[in-house]
């Protein structure tokens, strides 16, 4: 018998307004949940404009800065923290590239993203990323430990 060991880790995923919108919450959450992941975190809020600047600061200054923002403070975002095994990668591989009109079927992009920007779901692309924005949405006394 083998036995492998992984490193459970966190990682932050938000589904977008597009996706609140559309009613995907429940289903792209419960694929998570079948995935095995365990949700240390889950809310409902709408972006302010400063907030969602804080939140996608590397792209500042970048053509689709500006187009971005107004998307994501047009309605109510679901985000959440999501805790297993090798979870930032993991979570990156089921919700597929970024652009849904090229992202595989079966990915949750693949599924339901109608394009770059309307693409349902945001998950952070690495530990340090993870961190990072689950200070900018989430409290500690927020967080299930």
């Amino acid at each position: 018998m083998y036995w492998v060991y992984y490193l459970k880790e966190r990682t932050f995923v938000m589904i977008k307004p597009d996706g609140v919108s559309r009613g995907l919450v429940g289903e792209i959450i419960s694929r998570f949940e079948h995935k095995g992941f365990k949700i240390k975190a889950l809310k409902m809020f709408k972006f302010t404009r400063e907030k969602a600047e804080e939140f996608y600061a590397e792209h500042k200054g970048k053509h689709f800065f500006d187009k971005l923002i107004e998307f994501i403070t047009s309605g109510p975002v679901v985000a959440m923290i999501l805790e297993g095994d090798n979870a930032v990668e993991t979570v990156r591989i089921m919700i597929g590239p970024t652009d849904g009109r090229r992202a595989p079927p079966g990915t949750i992009r693949g599924d339901y993203a109608l394009d770059v920007t309307a693409n349902v779901i945001h998950a952070a692309d690495s530990k340090e990323k993870a961190e990072r924005e689950i200070k900018i949405v989430f409290d500690k006394s927020e967080i299930l430990e």
